[in-house]
């Protein structure tokens, strides 16, 4: 009695107290909660996006005050080299910023000139006014998509009295271009042609473009003479050639079918603007018809002579004129005439003078003729057909056979009218009809993308991998600790009962109980096998009492 009080008495573990099973349900409840929360916010963790990348130091900080003001949370990628924000707030941020000017690139612009002191030299403010404006340029040159950054340089001589002295400004211009990205001839062009237009007096020929590899983009002999073709004029020529291909290609096709016919064109293009100003004269000398411009006659009659002689009869006869020689005309080099005649007798001389003045018209030809530039002086066409394919419906065998001399002909009839053939132009065409290479093999289709490679597929599965890695991430945590620290809590004993002062006493009264059953029981069962004995006994003394009395027990059940 004494033992069982003693370990009565002793202190129970910690974990079989109430209280102590109440902190270990706490404890795996907050576990179990902290995990949830940290794997649902691993899981909702926003995607960072760049907002500005290759900046310089200067832009960076004000970059960063400026996030701090509103609240912005950034931060920066390996190496610092890009700063970036949430995927949602990219756009909105880019507007705040470049509205309040940032990032500026490294270059100052015409702000500078908003800091000017009092006082300053001439020499300081010439000094910032080309800062302002070569800031301006790069700034400029930079919102194109395949620059990065830039620099601009430029040379502005001082103006001077002497015109022989006067030299023309020059600028230098450094691009460092995106990665991967290059600058064709017509962009270029256009970089040229804008330092050149915000420049008083600088000319194309005098900008030169260099990339970062130190690579010449500009083109030397910009503007060293007029024979020059600039890139409109090449992407001109280009354009022509591609879409006369295009036309014969696109009236060929439907006759041999997809990817049967090959066309290219050379186009000679004339980029001379020619002005003709003709004058031409038409002889007019007979048997030319003749225009008569203008005519004038002028006639002058001789005064009547006087009277003389003697008064009679022979005043009043002709004079004699022994020799009838009739008057002599005679004419001058223009149309004038005159004639003169001298009486016999000796009467005083008389003249009669007779002019006439033609003029007549000049025939002339005044003609002027302007030619636009850009005019083809020849074509050349090159079109190659693919032989006629059949497939033979039983071996599936691709078999190529020429197309019939009638279908060429077509087609060089069509052709000629797509591209506009002019013979008189000195255009050339030629047909061909052979096979292409790998005509036996039928065009395979492209390749669908495979479905693990859709966008779609990958972002789907991408954020269904999140949840079944916190689903995974969770249920280990539970069969690793949880589960084997409940299964302990479970098989953590019961407490004892508080002892029962009576309990001696009930165990005495059942055990007392106990044996007064087992005794009444041995006591039937002791009468019973004393009664079967005796059964068994009459049985077989007196066999005829015993069938009797079954006899009438069966008659009493039926």
């Amino acid at each position: 009695m004494a033992a069982a009080e003693d370990a009565d008495n002793q202190p129970q573990p910690f974990l079989q107290t109430a209280f102590g099973r109440n902190i270990v349900l706490g404890v795996v409840a907050a576990v179990a909660l902290a995990v949830a929360v940290a794997l649902w916010m691993w899981s909702q963790q926003p995607e960072y996006r760049v907002l500005f990348s290759n900046y310089s130091d200067r832009d960076g900080g004000a970059i960063t005050a400026s996030l701090d003001q509103m609240g912005v949370k950034y931060k920066f990628s390996e190496g610092g080299s890009a700063i970036l924000v949430t995927a949602d707030q990219v756009h909105d941020v880019r507007l705040k910023l470049a509205a309040q000017g940032l990032p500026k690139g490294g270059n100052v612009g015409f702000e500078l000139m908003e800091n000017q002191k009092l006082g300053v030299s001439q020499f300081l403010e010439q000094v910032n006014y080309q800062r302002s404006l070569e800031g301006e340029l790069a700034r400029s040159i930079q919102s194109l998509g395949a620059v990065a950054s830039a620099r601009v340089h430029l040379a502005m001589p001082k103006p001077s009295v002497f015109v022989r002295e006067q030299q023309k400004p020059t600028a230098s211009v450094l691009l460092t271009l995106q990665p991967g990205r290059a600058l064709d001839r017509g962009q270029v062009s256009a970089i040229v042609h804008l330092v050149a237009s915000s420049v008083p007096e600088l000319t194309t020929g005098n900008v030169t473009v260099v990339d970062q590899n130190g690579n010449l983009l500009s083109d030397p002999n910009n503007g060293a003479g007029a024979h020059q073709l600039d890139p409109n004029q090449l992407k001109y020529v280009e354009q022509l050639q591609a879409n006369i291909a295009k036309q014969v290609e696109s009236i060929i096709t439907p006759l041999v079918g997809q990817g049967n016919v090959r066309a290219e064109a050379t186009a000679e293009v004339d980029f001379a603007q020619v002005d003709t100003a003709a004058e031409m004269y038409k002889p007019n000398s007979p048997p030319e018809p003749q225009a008569i411009r203008s005519q004038q006659t002028a006639e002058a009659s001789p005064a009547p002579a006087p009277a003389s002689g003697v008064p009679g009869a022979l005043s009043n006869n002709p004079p004699n004129n022994p020799n009838n020689q009739p008057n002599n005309p005679q004419q001058n080099g223009s149309t004038t005439t005159a004639g003169q005649q001298a009486p016999a007798n000796p009467q005083p001389a008389t003249n009669a003078h007779r002019e006439a003045t033609t003029n007549f018209e000049v025939d002339k030809t005044v003609r002027y003729e302007q030619k636009p530039m850009g005019g083809i002086k020849r074509l050349t066409v090159g079109v190659v057909v693919n032989y006629r394919r059949t497939i033979d419906a039983k071996t599936g065998k691709v078999s190529a056979t020429p197309l019939p001399p009638a279908v060429v002909a077509q087609i060089n009839e069509l052709v000629k009218q797509a591209m506009g053939y002019n013979a008189a132009r000195g255009d050339t065409l030629n047909v061909t009809n052979a096979p292409f290479e790998g005509v036996d093999k039928l065009p395979e289709a492209p390749p669908a993308l495979a479905w693990y490679r859709d966008p779609e597929t990958v972002s789907l599965a991408s954020t269904i991998g999140k949840y079944v890695m916190s689903m995974i991430i969770v249920g280990f945590l539970y069969m690793r600790f949880g589960r084997p620290l409940l299964r302990r809590y479970d098989q953590i004993a019961e407490p004892p009962p508080e002892p029962d002062p009576n309990l001696a006493a009930q165990e005495q009264r059942a055990l007392l109980e106990a044996e007064m059953e087992e005794a009444e029981a041995h006591q039937q069962a002791k009468g019973y096998r004393s009664n079967l004995q005796m059964a068994k006994d009459l049985a077989r003394d007196d066999p005829r009492v015993v069938a009797n009395v079954v006899k009438t027990w069966v008659g009493a059940n039926e």
